[in-house]
């Protein structure tokens, strides 16, 4: 039987019209039907530029996060066959799905993985995003929901940390919603809605299971589902926007030069040529043109099968890796939480540990709350700074931002190890204690350092009359490589008594990666 009999055997058949109500999608009207009549389809468009589908430009990060999540349902959904939240209970449970459940440990070890690697995806994804410009009009508000989506991540993997209920998992917890505590005037209450009390017991346990499991999905299934969504609506991905050829120089766009013929310009036709003289609302009731103004199909691919085939290589490719890391190191699962007995050194989880470092150098409030919400703020605003569309697209914009970025990667690279190792060395706290109040060591001293180093760079691009988006590069840029050595630091330097060591002589036969 021949393929086109085959598929016209199906796609006749009353099951396929009931559910397709179209034929084989061997042509484009009924690939176009295949993502306009399903509800998940639905999210994509029906054809995309071929300029998204490149990994240099997406590395394909956002679709690996849901790749990730849809992972995390999977193996969260068996492991909740045989969990029970209770802290008598918990942890016998888990020593059960480890050693008494076929693929058990496998089922863990890939859930745990998951939830690492998603964390890590989601925040390189928004790095992504932003050194391609890919927050630039009409796509601010979509940069706003990636930021909650990227917070919603990291709640769903923090809440998830606790349920082992080993002394990993509990320490780890306390330190947490220790930071969480500190906040002004709300720190206390938060704490104890967290907790469901003053300390982590059984209430603090059936909270976190319950966030874990309901809420965080829930919020995360929706939020995944708007973001997508909007990425079709603001006219897809960033990457064709970019008005650039193949070899790097700018070219005139239809709205920069007068139309010019099909032979001349190098587009077969324009689907949508950008003519002053015309307007281009609907029915002029919506104000603005449509994101697909002065661009053509020569250079789009339909969504089916192409881009469904790129996702399903990435799930199949993303599910290799998990598999490789399951059979490589399992999930640790230590003693069972004691709170009488205390972990040494106790870190939060590797994503929160660099707040964690941060309270070796100042006031734990400007550490765990201060810092990290003036990080949140910075980044809701970045698409509104930066409000220009050109550049969209690009990565770091230009050759000038490439090199700032450059620069400014190698100057933080250099600094923030020399403040850390620095402030360790001469802690003002100490040398200050009696001498001066709590205000100005812990304070004054720190945000004048802190501020002073991430001035710094901005106030030499300064000569050279920075753009809005020359700015945020060195800005962001400094947060983001300052957050990951403060992490690393914390993560892998610090030993017990969390004092610093290098990772390789730790005392007493601490292993700085048996956390992960």
């Amino acid at each position: 039987m021949s393929k086109r009999s085959w598929s016209a055997r199906i796609a006749g058949t009353r099951v396929w019209r009931s559910i397709f109500r179209h034929g084989w999608p061997d042509n484009p009207l009924d690939r176009s039907l295949v993502m306009t009549s399903g509800l998940f389809l639905h999210l994509h468009p029906v054809k995309v530029n071929r300029k998204s589908l490149r990994w240099s430009y997406s590395m394909g990060l956002g679709i690996i996060t849901v790749a990730l999540f849809l992972i995390l349902i999977m193996t969260g959904t068996l492991l909740m066959f045989y969990y029970v939240p209770s802290v008598e209970r918990a942890y016998p449970t888990m020593k059960a799905i480890q050693t008494g459940i076929p693929l058990g440990q496998f089922t863990r070890d890939m859930h745990r993985w998951a939830a690492q690697l998603m964390v890590l995806a989601a925040i390189l994804h928004a790095a992504r995003v932003f050194y391609t410009g890919a927050y630039k009009p009409p796509r601010e508000f979509n940069w706003v929901i990636g930021v909650v989506l990227l917070v919603l991540t990291l709640g769903a993997s923090f809440t998830g940390y606790l349920l082992p209920w080993d002394q990993l998992a509990y320490w780890a917890v306390t330190v947490g919603t220790n930071i969480a505590g500190y906040a002004p005037g709300v720190g206390a209450v938060v704490r104890t809605l967290l907790l469901g009390g003053r300390e982590v017991g059984q209430n603090a346990l059936i909270r976190f299971y319950t966030l874990h499991i309901m809420v965080f999905p829930l919020l995360l299934i929706l939020v995944i589902s708007y973001h997508t969504w909007r990425v079709r609506k603001d006219g897809g991905l960033a990457a064709q926007d970019a008005d650039m050829d193949g070899a790097g120089e700018e070219v005139q766009t239809v709205s920069e030069a007068e139309p010019a013929p099909a032979s001349q310009s190098g587009r077969d036709w324009e689907i949508f040529p950008n003519n002053p003289s015309k307007t281009y609302g609907l029915v002029e009731l919506m104000h603005g043109a449509s994101p697909m103004v002065g661009r053509g199909p020569e250079n789009t691919v339909f969504a089916f099968p192409v881009v469904l085939l790129v996702e399903f290589v990435l799930f199949l490719g993303t599910s290799l890796l998990l598999f490789v890391l399951s059979l490589l190191r399992h999930a640790p699962l230590e003693e069972i939480a004691n709170p009488a007995v205390t972990a040494d050194p106790s870190k939060a989880p590797w994503y929160f540990v660099g707040l964690q470092e941060l309270l070796e150098h100042m006031h734990p409030v400007l550490a765990g709350i201060f810092i990290p919400a003036v990080l949140i703020v910075f980044m809701l605003v970045i698409p509104y700074w930066d409000n220009q569309r050109a550049g969209a697209g690009r990565w770091f914009t230009s050759a000038r931002g490439r090199r700032i970025v450059g620069w400014t990667s190698l100057y933080t690279l250099i600094v923030i190890p020399l403040y850390i190792l620095l402030d360790n060395l001469f802690v003002p706290r100490e040398a200050l204690r009696g001498v001066a109040p709590e205000s100005v060591s812990q304070w004054l001293i720190p945000i004048i350092v802190i501020g002073l180093l991430v001035a710094l760079p901005v106030l030499v691009l300064r000569r050279w009359k920075p753009t809005p988006r020359e700015v945020l590069l060195v800005l962001f840029t400094v947060m983001f490589v300052s957050a990951i050595i403060f992490t690393v630091s914390g993560q892998l330097f610090r030993g017990p008594g969390f004092q610093l060591y290098w990772p390789w002589n730790m005392p007493d036969g601490y292993n700085p990666l048996g956390t992960l």
